[in-house]
């Protein structure tokens, strides 16, 4: 456990070196690495470090879903790089993947990193669309949004339909992911949401400091309408700006956030070994945790 705040320091210290030598200036900053805890104790297995004379120089994790494997981070200290790290580091994690029998194995990576897409490539991962964060000032969308078609009603531990929950995430990505759901609904920053159309349940949401996601839909024809109702919601907070991960394979939910004058900041990548899910039914939380 000690060691996954070091290991924070790598993945922030690389994403920030690579961000501003592509003009995007620095992305990332150090938060608590609250959900790799919760996956250390899930499933140890899936996180290493590199370590170098009890300097930690890399740092990999990867956590499993039913039959999902999916790599959250695997980065290299800026001045460790292309001395075969990596390598060894993405080896570890794809034992993992064999270990457990996963048949579908994905990521997210920057959509501008051909270098990580060419390692991912040759280990079978493939591009499958772009993924683009949007984000807008909470004052603008104020102005833009209309009655929500869609009605949000408060989701707790207490409260939540697990089941429920897992015919969503089965409708659109194929796989449960209730331990998930209970790890959201005990972060004490991320308010939790089922979404209705009249008295039928057809999805859910999670906003945390001003950022939509993860957010699942039955059909894909309710994504648009389930997106706006979580963004009516988000600008009540004293956030100033409103964010949220958008598929490109989700064209109703892309519509919805440049009407609402939404600005793309950078893109994403989804890459797997295969396709899986509907991808137009869901927005990812953010790279780690898909």
């Amino acid at each position: 456990m000690d060691e996954l705040q070091r290991a924070d320091d790598i993945v922030v210290a690389s994403i920030n070196e690579f961000t501003e030598k592509r003009g995007f200036g620095k992305m990332a900053s150090s938060r608590p690495p609250n959900f790799q805890a919760f996956s250390l104790t899930d499933d140890p297995d899936g996180l290493w470090v590199a370590d170098d004379g009890g300097e930690i120089v890399g740092f990999a994790w990867s956590w499993i879903c039913d039959e999902l494997w999916f790599l959250a981070q695997l980065f290299v200290a800026p001045d460790r790089q292309s001395g075969g790290i990596g390598n060894q580091l993405i080896s570890k994690t794809f034992a993992h993947a064999e270990m457990r029998g996963a048949s579908i194995k994905a990521l997210i990576t920057f959509a501008f990193n051909n270098v990580s897409q060419g390692l991912y490539i040759r280990h079978g991962l493939f591009p499958r669309f772009p993924i683009y964060m949007v984000s807008a000032t909470r004052d603008h969308l104020a102005s833009t949004l209309a009655e929500p078609q869609l009605r949000l009603e408060s989701l707790t531990a207490k409260t939540a339909g697990f089941d429920q929950l897992a015919l969503i995430d089965r409708s659109a990505l194929g796989v449960s992911r209730e331990k998930h759901h209970r790890y959201l609904l005990g972060d004490s920053t991320t308010s939790g949401f089922t979404i209705h159309a009249a008295s039928e349940c057809v999805g859910y949401v999670y906003i945390s400091d001003g950022h939509i996601g993860p957010l699942a839909v039955r059909r894909p024809d309710l994504v648009g309408a389930a997106l706006a109702a979580a963004l009516s919601f988000a600008v009540q907070s004293d956030f100033p700006t409103i964010s949220a991960f958008v598929p490109g394979a989700s064209e109703p939910a892309l519509r919805v956030a440049t009407d609402h004058g939404m600005h793309l900041t950078f893109p994403m990548l989804l890459m797997s070994n295969r396709q899986f899910g509907n991808w137009a039914s869901y927005l990812p939380r953010n790279p780690g945790f898909m």
